[in-house]
């Protein structure tokens, strides 16, 4: 760990005991890894965020907290700004145009399958699901929030919900050269 003398370093620790979400066993800790983080105001972080494996089927998971995408460098909120910014509106996150748009697709590209989950997780825990609206909505945003709210962190919601149930797709893009 040569590495946490030279950067400063925030570890991430669950108080929670939390199941496998894979198949609700119990998770035992094999070590940890650096994971980066951009927050809103274009800080730049380093998360130690704990690798765990299952003991029953033995996979590893990463304990991420509430503010993290999987896959994403950004906080989530700066993400939420992203998809929630009218045309009128200049977004206040330290990102190029380019990758607010990437993370809008990324957004209406998930929102039909989340909503899938959300409702199949209340249904699961014996919750009702939230009736949609019988008008068709402006935005997807709309959508997804009759189900958790549009208020500050309902993207960390949707994320917590889907990523916990380990519905969450793994959408990364790998390129190979030849």
């Amino acid at each position: 760990m040569s590495w946490l003398r030279r950067t400063p370093a925030f570890f991430v620790r669950c108080t929670e005991v939390v199941p496998s979400p894979c198949c609700g066993e119990k998770l035992k800790i094999i070590g940890s890894k650096e994971r980066k983080l951009i927050k809103d105001c274009g800080e730049r972080l380093t998360l130690i965020v704990r690798r765990m494996r299952c003991s029953q089927c033995y996979k590893i998971h990463h304990e991420l907290p509430d503010c993290i995408v999987p896959y994403k460098r950004y906080e989530s909120s700066c993400v939420e700004q992203a998809i929630t910014k009218t045309k009128n509106l200049e977004v206040a996150v330290p990102a190029h145009e380019s990758t607010l748009h990437r993370w809008r697709s990324w957004f209406h590209a998930q929102s039909a399958y989340w909503l899938g989950c959300l409702t199949s997780i209340a249904i699961r825990y014996l919750e009702d699901p939230v009736e949609r609206p019988s008008n068709a909505s402006q935005s997807v945003h709309h959508t997804l929030g009759h189900v958790v709210g549009d208020a500050p962190g309902w993207l960390a919601t949707i994320v917590r919900s889907v990523a916990n149930e380990n519905l969450w797709v793994h959408t990364r893009s790998a390129f190979l050269s030849d």
